[in-house]
């Protein structure tokens, strides 16, 4: 099979390997396609220390069954032949963590598409637990199953943020966390959602999800009061800077709720004072649990309209080191690009 290794940085080639053969508690998939993740870009730069030389990366992913370990018992949907996609946390299934259904706070989890010793997605071929492998429909436009993944981080931000109908909601961060973001709070059922982003085509792709948008540039992200009509009451910031937080501060009510989804720097200063004495929570987010993924799957599966501008560009594998090499420099500025081994 073919796959995409990380030879140095800055360095995608594609080479040949082994098909993979499932073990027991395993499933054998056929990749048709894997979504560049801003973690696999940065990742490629060698930046975040978060890749190896060596490496194939890839977690943002659907594709179909082509082989079940000789434990695995097909259940619905889990059949040779299934359009699959790929719940990347692999947990222990035990600790306190799991056991409370907080599967993402796991200690000894490892991600699929991280871990270096895991083969991943950008390939033609790669295997996975059954337990983590999810059936979808074969209704559904089959490119959508990639964006199962990032929308699920979104889905468990808002669910972080306890966000209900009667919030007025300020997304900072366009991209496709922010997307996610937006759409998980109107599945919630907000209303009042407000985006603040930089870039025009980003904030094009928001205004075609039915929300405000605002230019950070020429308006301070306070303005997003006149949008909400008030100060926010939950703010996601989905940059994860110094300024992206302070400017979260600026735009929310006393008594608010600030999720920090983005990962932009790893230490932020915070206004202290405005936490304690305006009564302020701040709460992190990180990835989702077992139960948000399947729920997130489930409503991927329903095919909603929606989704399809998300998805701006798609490349084979010979095509995806160019792409990756302009979004790492910022001169893609596509929402997301998906890799189609097959292509």
């Amino acid at each position: 099979m073919r796959v995409l290794v990380l030879h140095d940085w800055w360095e995608l080639v594609v080479a040949e390997r082994p098909d993979p053969v499932p073990a027991e508690d395993e499933v054998l998939l056929e990749i048709h396609a894997t979504g560049i993740c801003g973690s696999d870009f940065h990742g490629f730069t060698g930046a975040t220390g978060r890749r190896q030389l060596g490496q194939v990366m890839g977690h943002e992913t659907v594709g179909r069954v082509i082989a079940l370990g000789a434990g695995v018992h097909p259940r619905p949907g889990l059949e040779v032949g299934a359009i699959a996609t790929v719940n990347p946390v692999v947990n222990c299934g035990h600790c306190a963590m799991c056991r409370a259904g907080a599967e993402q706070a796991c200690p000894d989890k490892s991600v699929i598409g991280v871990d270096p010793a895991v083969s991943s997605a950008f390939a033609d071929k790669m295997i996975a637990p059954a337990a983590n492998v999810i059936p979808l429909p074969a209704t559904m436009p089959i490119d959508y199953g990639a964006l199962v993944e990032p929308l699920s981080v979104g889905y468990h931000a808002i669910r972080r943020g306890r966000i209900g109908p009667d919030d007025r909601v300020l997304v900072i961060g366009g991209g496709p966390i922010g997307q996610a973001c937006v759409l998980a709070a109107q599945r919630e059922g907000a209303s009042r959602i407000a985006v603040s982003e930089l870039s025009a085509d980003r904030r094009r792709l928001n205004d075609s999800l039915g929300v405000a948008t605002l230019d950070p540039a020429t308006a301070d992200t306070s303005a997003a009061a006149g949008a909400l009509g008030g100060p926010a009451t939950v703010v996601v910031d989905a940059v994860g800077s110094s300024a992206s937080i302070d400017s979260a501060f600026r735009a929310s009510a006393p008594g608010s709720t600030i999720v920090l989804v983005g990962m932009g720097q790893a230490e932020l200063s915070l206004r202290a004072f405005e936490i304690s004495t305006q009564e302020r929570t701040v709460v992190g987010s990180f990835t989702y649990s077992r139960a948000e993924f399947s729920a997130t799957a489930e409503w991927v599966g329903t095919g909603p309209a929606e989704l399809g501008p998300l998805i701006e560009g798609r490349v084979g594998l010979d095509g995806a080191g160019e792409a990756f090499t302009g979004l790492a420099r910022g001169d893609i500025t596509a929402s997301k690009i998906l890799v189609l081994p097959q292509a």
